[in-house]
């Protein structure tokens, strides 16, 4: 957006907006490369997000112009990175192991920026959060506990949600909504709204609304009058259509 600010003889100049430097954010697998900026003469902090680094391993040459620090803070798992104003190179590189045994590669580019921030995430992380929630109970009493959690619009360990914007589907009268969708390593539940349309009352079975392999169904009110709407969670095993 462009600003303006008021001057002599009241003329107007226009005045750019200022580059703020954010925070950076990557996603990574097990034995990734991570490609960063890291700040020269400022600090760089690297975070994992849901983990902590336990081990940092690097070619230590101890010639100030060939080489950079890192620190691997133990109360919360973060590495610092300090690299010189006498460093040569254009980039440094080396290797993290986290606590939970996953593996980086990181290979930041070396630049005269402010201290920087680079938070890392890997997907694995939330399933396997995921499968121990799920491995907690047998999975008929997970998929109540599932539906449990969506009523209430709870969050669940691992548990990505997602509320798509996708228009209402018309079935025999009824406007049938997805409102919400939990996904998790084997099971993955719906929040469906659903409106009666018709001039009639409507008795909702749940037979009507779950597909096959559906593992548990709960209508919050099954009989609508017209007008009226419900809500209702239905969970499934993961896999299928995303």
């Amino acid at each position: 957006m462009i600003r303006f600010a008021h001057i002599a003889a009241g003329a107007l100049i226009a005045l750019m907006p200022t580059a703020v430097a954010a925070d950076q954010f990557r996603m990574a697998a097990d034995n990734a490369r991570i490609d960063c900026q890291a700040s020269k003469k400022e600090l760089t902090r690297i975070s994992l997000v849901g983990d902590q680094f336990a081990s940092v391993s690097k070619v230590a040459t101890g010639v100030p112009y060939n080489d950079f620090s890192v620190v691997n803070e133990p109360v919360r798992g973060d590495i610092y990175l300090s690299v010189p104003d006498a460093y040569a190179a254009h980039s440094i590189n080396f290797f993290a192991t986290s606590k939970k045994g996953y593996v980086y590669k990181f290979v930041c580019e070396v630049a005269p920026v402010e201290a920087q921030q680079i938070f890392i995430t890997n997907p694995a992380l939330a399933q396997s959060q995921a499968r121990a929630w799920e491995d907690q109970t047998p999975i008929e009493t997970t998929a109540v506990r599932l539906i449990r959690a969506m009523a209430t619009s709870a969050t669940i360990d691992g548990y990505e949600l997602r509320q798509p914007n996708t228009l209402p589907v018309n079935v025999a009268g009824l406007s049938v909504r997805l409102i919400a969708e939990y996904r998790g390593a084997a099971l993955v539940g719906k929040a469906l709204r659903i409106e009666n349309r018709t001039n009639a009352t409507i008795v909702l079975r749940e037979a009507d609304l779950a597909p096959q392999g559906t593992l548990a169904v709960t209508i919050a009110k099954p009989e609508l009058a017209p007008g009226e709407a419900t809500s209702a969670w239905l969970v499934g095993q993961a896999g299928g259509e995303r």
